[in-house]
């Protein structure tokens, strides 16, 4: 299901946990249901509106920096915003309301989908890149205001649970709030004045890179960066950087929002690793070595240099399945795959395609010699024994050799002609044989 779908099916459980959300809000607690309701459906079905949308590929880069073009036309954000001043609503009030309604949907989106991918993933993504924009919006329209600047700096930097902290326009921090202490595992003035670099933070020329892109182009920036401080409370986070104008709209200062999403990016990381690794061996799978072989071609091309594709398939190794069964045979699969891992430089791929196949890209091949060498090694070691559990067995292997560009010129032809000159090696007894 589409998280658009999902929010206009579950609009209700979402607006029941917003209400319990508004009681704990003073001003949105002496509202009525029905305009708490209203305002809340609104921002919630544009959203899921924005999501059905077509975006294209600039589109989608000015949203995920929160620069979305103006239309023109006040957006649900802004009107949002000045509906809330005219309420009385405090500046952090009105944030945590876009806070309430993203914990809200996700909580219960990733309930009934624990594990998403795909479309699912990319809507997520936009979703949180849509509730981002209209913060900025907002944080943008108070900035222009000192009054609402004071409001800023003071009822959300000290009252937000996440890490925010203000830098001046040269990077070096003017406030932390204390959830940013925590994080460093250091005391506020020993933060104060200080830059990403004087901290010693290995992620700090990046940093200070997105820092002078919202100085110079006054346009929220997003980015993340992977570091374990001394708390020990994540190693993965993003940052929103957003600029802070006075009245003669040049930035003063930027305010910076981080997360921790350590587990989000743990569980995208395993989706992909499955998706691209045989899981009984965990070599590269058919995808990603075609992948690295692409790769390697296109470098190729570029340095004037060879790669060679070794195609090998295990001899005997269905006789052992049958004899001694699957889970031997699946351990057998295994040795080999360790032992062709030793076999190969750390630039160089081994792969498992599938079955008692197995192929191994090798990069910056000079002389015909080198990879005869690499085929001889492998040759030598799984000629070794190898222990399946109750008994040792021999298992050897066929090896087709194909080069680029001698050979082929593409990454699937230069596994199609090393596949083949493995099945001649095959048949005429030879241990490997070039296409």
């Amino acid at each position: 299901m589409r998280l658009a779908e999902f929010i206009r099916k579950e609009m209700e459980p979402i607006l029941q946990d917003w209400e319990e959300f508004a009681g704990t809000l003073l001003h949105a607690s002496q509202m009525g249901t029905t305009g708490l309701r209203d305002h809340a459906r609104d921002m919630l079905l544009t959203i899921a509106d924005d999501l059905e949308s077509h975006q294209s590929e600039s589109e989608q880069a000015d949203k995920s920096k929160g620069c979305e073009p103006k239309t023109g036309d006040e957006s649900w954000a802004e009107v949002h915003g000045g509906d809330r001043q005219t309420s009385g609503f405090s500046v952090i009030e009105t944030v945590s309301e876009f806070r309430a309604l993203r914990a809200s949907v996700v909580s219960h989106w990733t309930k009934d989908y624990p594990t998403i991918a795909g479309q699912q993933l990319e809507d997520l993504t936009r979703f949180h890149e849509a509730i981002d924009q209209a913060v900025a919006e907002s944080l943008e329209q108070y900035a222009t205001v000192k009054e609402m600047e004071t409001r800023l700096f003071g009822a959300i930097l000290v009252a937000s649970p996440d890490p925010i902290h203000v830098l001046d326009p040269e990077g070096r921090f003017v406030y932390a709030n204390k959830a940013t202490a925590d994080l460093f595992a250091l005391a506020p003035e020993a933060i104060i004045g200080k830059s990403s670099f004087d901290l010693g933070f290995p992620f700090a020329p990046a940093f200070q890179h997105s820092i002078d892109k919202v100085v110079a182009d006054q346009c929220t920036q997003r980015g993340k960066f992977v570091h374990m401080f001394p708390s020990g409370q994540g190693d993965r986070f993003e940052y929103v950087l957003a600029p802070v104008l006075d009245e003669h709209r040049n930035t003063e200062a930027i305010v910076c929002t981080s997360r921790d999403i350590t587990k989000q990016a743990v569980a995208e990381e395993k989706i992909w690793h499955h998706a691209n690794h045989d899981l009984l061996t965990g070599l590269p799978n058919r995808r990603l070595f075609l992948d690295r072989l692409e790769q390697g071609v296109n470098h190729a091309k570029r340095s004037g240099q060879s790669i060679a594709v070794l195609f090998m398939d295990l001899d005997g190794f269905k006789e052992i399945n049958d004899s001694f069964g699957h889970e031997a045979g699946d351990r057998l699969l295994s040795e080999v795959a360790e032992r062709l891992t030793h076999c190969i430089r750390q630039e160089d791929t081994v792969s498992r395609l599938g079955g008692d196949e197995f192929t191994v890209l090798v990069t910056g091949v000079k002389q015909l010699k080198d990879v005869e060498r690499v085929a001889r090694t492998i040759t030598r070691e799984l000629a070794r024994a190898i222990d399946i559990g109750q008994t040792s067995v021999h298992i050897s292997a066929s090896i087709g050799i194909s080069f680029y560009p001698k050979d082929a010129t593409s990454p699937v032809s230069l596994l199609e002609a090393a596949d083949k000159a493995m099945y001649q090696a095959k048949k005429s007894g030879s241990r490997w044989m070039s296409a």
